[in-house]
């Protein structure tokens, strides 16, 4: 039986730093989805609505003011995923909306293991007083003990204070600097996937508020999610911001994305069925 995957939109960027606007990516990320400028393959030759069955179940009704009721909110979405054996697979929004997803997939399974695409680690103890900045996400997760363990790929921006955190929890940071693929270690279940578009290089993802040059190329971020066998249990796609787009190329970089992770939810989460006894 195949894995159903619920694809949900979080339009709030309420705790976003230095300029809003990833609330209105969630439509942006379906247009390009849905678009007939492309398909539904995956590049394994996986095509949603055939081989794969993704439910999308639109937005969350987000106030995007009060961020408590909107965490109870994504934690529902997330717990009503569960129970009826789906995977979710979040668009944001901005990256603080990771905390209560997997806040809640920890509930059900665990610590988790978190793969996690970025130009930042996002583990400050908190960012110009907001200790839900979509800056500190996984150091609510960790302090938490919401994961065993998490692998930082793109990392760019390494500061002292972060630098400091990532010590502090262990955190696994493959920095760009000499970054390798195959580098990547091959994370073990239940694994959680979180993908910062700005982790990605702007020549191919302009459309993000804070922007990093030097990043990863799209063909490294697929490389590397080709590479995980793991069973999946929850992924996100934050960040993207409109406003700041070109030509809809981030949008459709997205879009790709969950084409993407879709596949590899379906072929992990097959193939760990299988091996069940």
């Amino acid at each position: 039986m195949n894995p159903v995957i619920h694809l949900i939109g979080l339009p709030t960027d309420q705790n976003s730093s230095f300029e809003r606007g990833a609330a209105l990516a969630p439509p942006a990320i379906r247009a390009a989805l849905w678009s007939d400028r492309g398909n539904l393959f995956a590049q394994s030759g996986q095509e949603i609505g055939t081989d794969i069955t993704l439910k999308d179940l639109g937005d969350l009704p987000l106030s995007d003011v009060d961020c408590a009721a909107d965490d109870a909110l994504i934690i529902q979405a997330v717990t009503e995923a569960v129970d009826e054996g789906a995977i979710p697979l979040f668009l944001g929004g901005d990256h603080a909306v990771t905390y209560p997803i997997v806040a809640a997939l920890a509930a059900r399974h665990g610590a988790l293991n978190i793969l996690h695409f970025d130009a930042h680690p996002d583990i400050y103890a908190d960012f110009e007083g907001n200790p839900r900045s979509h800056a500190s996400p996984f150091a609510r997760i960790l302090e938490a003990g919401h994961a065993s363990r998490i692998v930082q790929v793109g990392i760019r921006t390494l500061n002292r204070h972060c630098q400091e955190q990532a010590e502090r929890y262990n955190v696994e940071i493959l920095p760009m600097l000499d970054f390798r693929v195959a580098g990547v270690p091959v994370l073990h279940g239940p694994l959680y996937i979180s993908i910062d578009l700005d982790g990605i290089d702007p020549s191919e993802a302009p459309g993000v508020v804070h922007p990093e040059p030097g990043g990863l190329t799209v063909r490294e971020v697929l490389s590397i999610l080709a590479r995980q066998t793991a069973h999946i249990v929850g992924a996100d796609i934050v960040e993207l911001n409109p406003a700041r787009d070109v030509n809809d190329v981030t949008a459709i970089v997205a879009a790709k994305l969950v084409r993407e992770l879709s596949a590899c939810i379906h072929r992990n989460n097959n193939h760990q069925r299988k091996e069940r006894p």
